[in-house]
């Protein structure tokens, strides 16, 4: 029915497009091809895009489909059978040489960068591209003409002295408070860069006449100065309107990232890092496998490093992937001047379903070679600063065995980025039908519905309507953000957590009519 408009676009948070199609990769990218654009809540085939576009897409899945189904009867073959290994090409962030940072995650609007089931080279190797070629590119950070160019860049004396401000009201608030200025620096570094400095790219404006792009799925070859500044990879941004192909580099030169001040998370995380390092913060820069990265910087007086991204604007919270995002995380590496560290437990709470996706390189391979890695950086370095990072190690490890719950900021989904973008990329976090309370025909006699609580319990019991029970206190909620309940059996008590109130005793709900 083209010429109905509710049959026009799709809402986002539709239950069958988000259980049947965003699960099934390649299922947006789809979308977008036949022609739907991007709402604020929902996709939209707009009138000038052509039904026969679609219809030829749709017929085309339609034979591919039955095709399949026409074979399927034949034999139970499984995936990796039915299809050829190089079905699947290996990203251009895994296939770079081994000079280049791998850091310039989130390809392209609507289209996710899952690591490929069946890469053209061995998992093993490129994994151990990933490990050589970030810790060699680390090392950029401690360029101290670099770093000066950065310190230029940043507004260091008004970011000291709100956080002195700050810093000052939370000691009036907490007076046994063991944070200290550079904690505070750190928070207004992090708000700075995300709402003064940098810029989000979903698709650039178009060169020639100003209007809006579309990313297509094109790489084009970098030119000498794309080059120069570590671009191996372009992409062709089409203006519908006057026909123009914009360029897009992905540069990898935290010098250059300072002038363009635009990117991805790649792009966010690489300039953020550097900046921290001006600024006197020993960071690392961190990759994570299923294709983010972002910063940790260590606390001196917390004795810690903390999580730290840029995009996001938020501060040691760790668990925002996994538990928020949704990420199936499997492998998370930190690197700094001096070492390689895995960090994966850090960001995880699920630890055994981690564990069983850690199967591209060996374990031992793999920490065999970041030993080998620190072994050969470390040599320079006094025994002092060595016995430092032995002992900041010791913490980690510590840290990294200790059971996580999630924690107000880290249950939500992703903020950057456009929704198609992070819908196609599976990072919109928790989907969640709001719960709604119809009064019941003896309710309306009534005029009276009356619902309760038990915290303890975790349910609902509507009285007014034969004492119904609703197990799971979020089955009861419309809409809730940064809200978790916590059981504590150290302390016998549960918990309804927000960032402003802990409420410990059932809490009841009585409706009236007047």
């Amino acid at each position: 029915n083209p010429n109905d408009e509710k049959y026009r676009s799709i809402r986002i948070g539709n239950t069958a497009f988000s259980t049947r199609l965003l699960p099934v990769r390649g299922a947006v990218e789809c979308l977008f091809e036949m022609g739907f654009e991007e709402g604020e809540t929902h996709l939209i085939f707009p009138k000038k895009a052509s039904v026969e576009q679609l219809q030829k897409i749709r017929d085309l899945i339609a034979i591919e489909r039955s095709s399949r189904l026409d074979g399927s009867s034949n034999s139970h073959k499984t995936e990796s059978s039915q299809q050829p290994a190089t079905s699947t090409p290996l990203p251009a962030t895994l296939s770079s040489g081994p000079t280049e940072p791998i850091q310039n995650a989130g390809n392209h609007q609507g289209q996710p960068s899952n690591p490929p089931l069946t890469p053209m080279v061995t998992a093993d190797s490129a994994i151990l591209k990933i490990l050589q070629s970030n810790i060699e590119h680390v090392l950029l950070y401690e360029n101290l003409a670099l770093q000066e160019k950065a310190l230029a860049c940043i507004p260091v004396q008004e970011l000291k002295r709100k956080s002195q401000e700050k810093l000052s009201q939370a000691r009036k608030l907490d007076k046994g408070t063991n944070l200290n200025d550079e904690d505070f620096l750190l928070l207004e570094l992090l708000h700075w860069f995300k709402e003064e400095f940098f810029h989000w790219v979903n698709n650039v404006s178009c060169t020639k006449c100003g209007g809006q792009t579309k990313s297509r799925d094109v790489t084009l070859l970098p030119n000498e100065e794309e080059l120069k500044w570590g671009a191996r990879r372009v992409e062709d941004h089409y203006c519908d309107a006057c026909q123009f192909s914009n360029r897009f580099p992905r540069y990898n030169n935290p010098e250059k990232l300072l002038e363009t001040r635009s990117g991805r998370c790649g792009e966010w995380a690489n300039c953020f890092t550097l900046c921290c390092r001006a600024l006197g913060f020993e960071a690392r820069y961190v990759w994570d496998y299923t294709d983010h990265v972002w910063t940790e910087v260590y606390s001196g007086s917390q004795q810690r490093w903390l999580h730290c991204d840029a995009c996001e604007d938020v501060c040691d919270k760790p668990l925002l992937y996994e538990v928020g995002w949704g990420k199936k995380l499997s492998y998370v590496l930190a690197f700094s001047k001096d070492e390689v560290v895995d960090v994966t437990w850090r960001y995880s709470c699920k630890h055994a379903e981690v564990i069983s996706r850690r199967n591209k390189i060996k374990e031992d391979l793999l920490r065999e070679t970041i030993n080998g890695l620190n072994k050969q950086r470390q040599l320079s370095l006094s025994e002092n600063r060595r016995k430092e990072l032995l002992q900041r190690i010791i913490v980690e490890l510590v840290e990294f065995i200790s059971p996580k719950t999630p924690k107000a900021g880290e249950l939500g989904g992703r903020v950057s980025g456009s929704v198609a973008w992070r819908v196609a990329r599976g990072e919109m976090g928790l989907q969640r039908k709001e719960v709604l309370f119809i009064p019941s025909e003896n309710e309306k006699i009534s005029k009276q519905l009356h619902l309760c609580y038990n915290i303890v319990k975790d349910s609902y019991v509507r009285v007014s309507n034969n004492n119904q029970t609703i197990s799971g206190w979020e089955n009861g909620v419309w809409k809730m953000e940064s809200i978790f309940r916590k059981v504590e059996t150290d302390w016998n008590m549960i918990k309804i957590f927000t960032p402003i109130m802990i409420f410990l005793v059932p809490l009841k709900l009585f409706w009236r009519q007047n």
